[in-house]
């Protein structure tokens, strides 16, 4: 019991200062492989180093760190589920005990026992959204997390640009608007339009899919 008090006191506090912690080999065994254990613990096993190379480790990570603030940061956190990170730079070891070739890799080790098959997230299937983690987390852990997204200016920056440039043409042009009524410009917009919806851009944006897939039969990526 003084173990487990101790374990769970510094996790706490590990979480205190950062949603995410980051393992490795010595604190993957402590704290996730050996018992005893009265928590979840959701890792993502990775590889952020930019020598690695790995966009999409990147991008899952920025998913994934989502996730875990909107857990860390809600009215339910509580003790019972932490999230974690190995990199693989960090904990080479880890990636060899658990025989995995590819990142990034989500992975549930429950508080007790051993991870079962659904512990581990089909990201090549559903993608990795936070909102697909947090129901995948539901699932093994019972734990619901509200997702919050910090919020994206972006698009309204976009938006403010384009009808500014548009009013500065339509103002430099004032005593000339026949172009407006130019069917070869309008042609070629909507031309352009339609390559871009079909080019699968609006599946990809609405969808999210992964970026890349792993082969089933060798675990390539």
């Amino acid at each position: 019991q003084n173990l487990l008090a101790e374990k769970v006191e510094q996790l706490m506090e590990w979480s205190s200062r950062r949603s995410i912690f980051r393992m490795n080999g010595d604190k993957f065994r402590k704290f996730i492989k050996a018992p005893p254990r009265n928590y979840s613990m959701i890792v993502m096993f990775t590889a952020l180093q930019p020598q690695r190379q790995c966009s999409v480790c990147r991008q899952a990570n920025e998913e994934y760190q989502i996730l875990a603030n909107s857990w860390r940061y809600s009215s339910a956190f509580c003790n019972k589920l932490f999230f974690s990170m190995v990199d693989y730079d960090e904990g080479t070891d880890v990636f060899q005990q658990l025989n995995m070739n590819s990142a990034p890799t989500f992975m549930h080790f429950p508080p007790k026992g051993r991870p079962k098959r659904a512990d581990t997230f089909d990201l090549q299937r559903i993608g990795f959204a936070a909102e697909q983690l947090a129901k995948w987390i539901a699932d093994r852990t019972d734990v619901h997390i509200r997702v919050f997204r910090p919020p994206n200016y972006s698009g309204t920056i976009a938006l403010a640009l384009l009808v500014s440039l548009v009013g500065g043409l339509l103002y430099l042009r004032r005593n000339n608007l026949e172009f407006i009524y130019n069917k070869t410009g309008w042609a070629m917009v909507s031309l352009c339009i339609v390559f871009a919806m079909t080019s699968g851009q609006m599946w990809n944006h609405i969808r999210g899919p992964p970026y890349a897939h792993k082969n089933p039969h060798n675990g390539q990526v």
